[in-house]
């Protein structure tokens, strides 16, 4: 298949087969490749207030949890907004601009960015990912019990995330939303109304 031919048959799938998405169940994440994603939300540890020996058992539980458990993987997120990019717009912006008002206007935006930003104090969001691909339904949920158990017994707090969650993820990781309280399944799904 040439580079054309590749080009079309990419423009022709849904963005969902574009980002390996095929659905989202009610504890699981389902991809085209045949794999369904499981994720674990880990709270973050801050290690800034710990003793030295206290940072050194958090490691070794850590290791202690990924020699017990090849198939982990892990992710790391941003879970708030990073404005960033807008920040960065908005100076080259300003660099350019000769006229003085519309000049303290770019300066204003600038500083009520860096104002949200102080304010939402990005954080970050820790994941471990099992990805469940020849598991029967009968098999995964105590499998899924006993990586949650392990985790938990080396003294991470530990959930795992249910649709939502899933959701959530999906949205901050390729849109930057955090600002949504409840996400649709469908785009524009708020604005069906049944039995109209």
């Amino acid at each position: 298949m040439n580079r054309k031919e590749k080009k079309a048959g990419r423009q022709k799938q849904f963005t969902r087969q574009l980002i390996n998405t095929k659905g989202v169940t009610e504890y699981s994440l389902l991809t085209y490749r045949g794999d369904e994603l499981v994720y674990f939300l880990i709270k973050p540890t801050n290690i800034s207030v710990l003793s030295e020996d206290s940072v050194s058992a958090r490691i070794y539980a850590l290791m202690t949890v990924l020699k017990g458990m090849a198939e982990l993987e892990f992710l790391c997120l941003n879970s708030r907004e990073n404005f960033e990019d807008n920040k960065q717009f908005l100076k080259n912006r300003l660099e350019h601009e000769n006229n003085p008002a519309v000049r303290r206007l770019l300066e204003n935006d600038l500083t009520h960015l860096d104002r949200i930003q102080v304010q939402m104090a990005t954080a970050r969001e820790f994941l471990v990912v099992i990805r469940l691909r020849t598991e029967k339904e009968n098999e995964a949920f105590p499998y899924l019990n006993r990586i949650e158990k392990t985790l938990r017994e080396q003294g991470f707090s530990v959930i795992r995330a249910d649709k939502e969650d899933i959701k959530r993820i999906l949205a901050v990781y390729f849109e930057q939303n955090v600002t949504t309280e409840k996400f649709e399944d469908f785009d524009g799904e708020r604005w069906i109304v049944l039995n109209d």
